[in-house]
């Protein structure tokens, strides 16, 4: 494995473990923001738009960092890419 292909493979790994409290308020806030599921006794309605509102950017973010390592790793994986290392 070479030097790149090792970062990438702890930039997944990181990505992952930050997208997955990230993907869960994300997800818990828009639940809250409808009303649905009980989730609404959490916070208010005004409260959970703003803080949906702001986990877009970071979800992007990491979501991109994630997914390109990945693709990158699985294309040397499958022999599309040429492993240099």
């Amino acid at each position: 494995m070479n030097r790149l292909s090792a970062v990438f493979l702890k930039l997944v790994r990181w990505s992952g473990w930050l997208l997955l409290p990230l993907t869960l308020g994300f997800l818990l806030t828009g639940y809250a923001i409808s009303g649905r599921y009980g989730m609404g006794v959490f916070c208010t309605e005004q409260q959970a738009l703003a803080l949906h509102k702001l986990f877009h950017v970071p979800l992007l973010v990491l979501w991109l960092g994630h997914v390109a390592p990945a693709c990158y790793l699985a294309m040397q994986r499958w022999g599309w890419l040429k492993n240099s290392g």
